[in-house]
């Protein structure tokens, strides 16, 4: 593969995206789409405005359209291509509807079960599943491959949607993710997959000096749900390349690059549950949150979780190379007792042997607290 096919492509997301990034910040502010900080959020600043995420999306949209037009456009199958700019385009309008009036989490779970389904019917799915005791593998009857990729899907846009509490924080770990998932396909010979990645690299670090901290414009659900949404596709891509590679555990690959915002929407779910909260209510209990409080400084606490994404995905490049069942288990074993660590030092497990209901429920993190509000909010 050429890396002109990679570069240029790259390149012209992130040039676009960079000077998209301060024509979408006037346009929100002259429509209104601002933030709005309330007891949930980290920011104070007022007027801060949102739809980042458009500007995002079309340096995507630029770097795609240079390779399908002028570059390759034998790379980029046309009826995948088209699922995926309806697609991203439906979670690009959910994403500015809730930013401008806000939308209700049923509304905006049915808007993602539906780009979902394009995404399927276009070609990217998961459709078959190889067993790595023993070395069997099969197709998935249909409705159980539909099941699993619009679960994916939705898992993964939503993960990275309730990552984004800080300045930088869902964009920078995004590119992370990316590179990761693009090198998987690459090792893959997933060309497609290659070019996604690149184009969504691009347009991510275009916008990511406007949005690193201290921003001057915000994601918005527009570009966190976009984003999630463009990860989960190449996460598939990955699966599928890893599973036609025969390496062993292919699934293990996309869970390990997603760990960080999958493990934080697990804890979310279990913490709420715990408290009595519904799922989709929303609270001030994120690792961002908690990391925001130990380090005491914004900036760190971004890194800090850029660089935890950045040693899962470096373990998640390994499980792509690894053809030794054994060496894949000695890994997870140690991925599994660094996680436990983890979450020991972010104070989780002592908060649920206290009790989430406890009146001193907050006495070791007095900042953090829980609120019951509907997810529909602009807020993480």
């Amino acid at each position: 593969m050429s890396i002109s096919l990679i570069a240029i492509p790259l390149g012209v997301a992130m040039l676009v995206s960079a000077l998209l990034t301060p024509i979408v910040s006037r346009l929100a502010r002259a429509y209104g789409v601002v933030d709005k900080p309330n007891e949930r959020k980290v920011s104070t600043r007022d007027q801060m405005p949102l739809l980042g995420g458009l500007a995002v999306a079309g340096g995507v949209a630029a770097g795609l359209y240079v390779v399908s037009t002028y570059l390759a456009p034998e790379v980029l199958p046309p009826n995948r291509l088209r699922g995926y700019v309806f697609a991203s385009g439906l979670i690009l309008l959910v994403g500015v509807v809730d930013d401008r009036f806000g939308m209700g989490a049923v509304s905006k779970l049915i808007g993602q079960i539906v780009a979902a389904s394009i995404l399927y019917h276009a070609g990217f799915a998961i459709e078959s599943l190889r067993i790595p005791m023993s070395g069997d593998s099969f197709q998935l009857a249909w409705w159980v491959s539909y099941s699993v990729t619009v679960l994916w899907v939705v898992a993964v846009t939503n993960a990275v949607n309730l990552i984004d509490g800080l300045d930088g924080l869902a964009t920078g770990i995004s590119v992370i993710m990316a590179v990761t998932m693009a090198y998987v396909c690459l090792t893959a010979g997933q060309t497609a997959g290659v070019i996604y990645g690149a184009v969504v690299i691009g347009g991510a670090l275009g916008f990511l000096p406007y949005n690193f901290p201290p921003a001057r414009i915000f994601l918005g659900d527009t570009g966190a749900l976009f984003l999630g949404f463009s990860i989960s596709l190449l996460a598939i891509e990955g699966y599928m390349g890893g599973y036609r590679r025969a390496s062993v555990l292919p699934f293990v690959v996309p869970l390990m690059a997603l760990a960080v915002p999958l493990l934080d929407t697990v804890l979310s779910i279990i913490r709420r549950l715990r408290s009595g909260a519904g799922i989709f209510s929303a609270d001030a209990m994120h690792m961002h949150h908690r990391l925001l409080h130990t380090e005491g400084s914004h900036t760190r606490a971004v890194l800090f979780l850029y660089a935890l994404t950045a040693c899962f995905c470096s373990i998640a490049v390994y499980f792509a190379i690894l053809d030794d069942l054994v060496s894949a288990f000695a890994l997870l074993s140690i991925v599994f007792f660094l996680t436990v660590r983890l979450l020991r030092n972010l104070g989780v497990f002592s908060e649920w042997k206290s009790g989430d209901g406890d009146a001193d429920h907050g006495s070791d993190h007095p900042d953090l607290k829980t609120t019951a509000t509907p997810a529909g909010g602009r807020g993480k």
